[in-house]
């Protein structure tokens, strides 16, 4: 893989290891907003994203509003709702004939039902609706990315998120390489690239001057145990480049609780990254850690 030309714009060499460490689905809950306000003071979240149809999006927004110059906040693109207690619904349309709500007038559960019956038109406003949602509410937003990755579902849904992104200056969540659950470390080639549609699109993209990260790496909701294993194990294998961490924080409340089943992961998250351990993890691993603002920056700077 050739060394990302971002390295050299950041004032790096090109075997640096760079990494953003990103806390998901903020706004969802009180539990999520109230983990990741605790973690910025731990310095190691170093961007977040909100989910703008999410119930706490209010809160999440006001506390951007107080805090713009600590946050590094995206629009965490949300298309569909797989909870069951508490569930949410497109921002720009009621109108069942666009594809994008299920028969109790959500979004979709499954990302599958999304693909087949949304209507791109209306996956574009929507997009756009969430963005423009989050910048009216006062959220300096510095990118956008996607809730189960579901943009990626079909050409014409990826196509809406770039131009979206483009549209209002903000740089999208692009990957050459491939996700990677960190429990499958072994199974998965941080160095293998996307093919194809979707490899030539990121070609053109970055010659644009969009940021395109080289790998992405996703703490698992499916299971609690080995946070801090995992990390170390990650941050000792991390090839050069520019590298995503996802994560999904959230203090252990009843709320959470009756929120989401997958709970005892996202409380484990919150724990992890709280712990002095991680942050000794971190420090004596050489990496990098920055935020999307530099990146978003650096892509303006780029495309004037």
């Amino acid at each position: 893989m050739q060394p990302n030309p971002l390295l050299k714009r950041l004032g790096l060499a090109d075997d640096d290891r760079v990494v953003i460490v990103n806390a998901d689905d903020i706004g969802t809950c009180q539990a999520s907003l109230a983990a990741y306000t605790d973690l910025l003071d731990c310095g190691l979240v170093s961007s977040a994203s909100v989910i703008v149809p999410g119930a706490w999006f209010p809160a999440t927004a006001m506390f951007c509003r107080e805090n713009a110059d600590r946050v590094d906040v995206g629009v965490h693109i949300t298309l569909t709702s797989e909870q069951t207690g508490c569930r949410w619904s497109p921002l720009s349309t009621h109108d069942p004939a666009t594809g994008l709500l299920d028969a109790d007038g959500y979004f979709h559960s499954d990302p599958l039902a999304l693909k087949s019956r949304a209507d791109p038109a209306a996956v574009r406003l929507e997009i756009r609706a969430q963005v423009q949602r989050a910048l009216a509410a006062g959220i300096d937003v510095t990118h956008i990315d996607t809730h189960q990755f579901t943009v990626g579902d079909r050409p014409e849904f990826f196509e809406s998120y770039v131009q979206v992104a483009l549209d209002y200056g903000i740089p999208p969540l692009l990957v050459r390489g491939q996700a990677v659950d960190l429990r499958n470390l072994d199974q998965g080639d941080a160095g293998e690239t996307a093919t194809g549609t979707i490899a030539k699109a990121l070609s053109v993209l970055e010659t644009q001057g969009l940021p395109v990260l080289d790998n992405l790496y996703l703490v698992p909701l499916s299971t609690p145990e080995g946070r801090l294993d995992q990390i170390r194990r990650l941050l000792t294998s991390l090839p050069p480049g520019i590298s995503g961490l996802l994560f999904h924080p959230a203090q252990d409340t009843p709320e959470l609780r009756a929120f989401t089943k997958d709970w005892p992961a996202r409380a484990a998250d919150y724990a992890a990254f709280k712990d002095a351990a991680m942050r000794a993890i971190f420090q004596g691993a050489g990496v990098h850690v920055i935020g999307w603002r530099v990146l978003r920056d650096l892509m303006r700077a780029a495309m004037q």
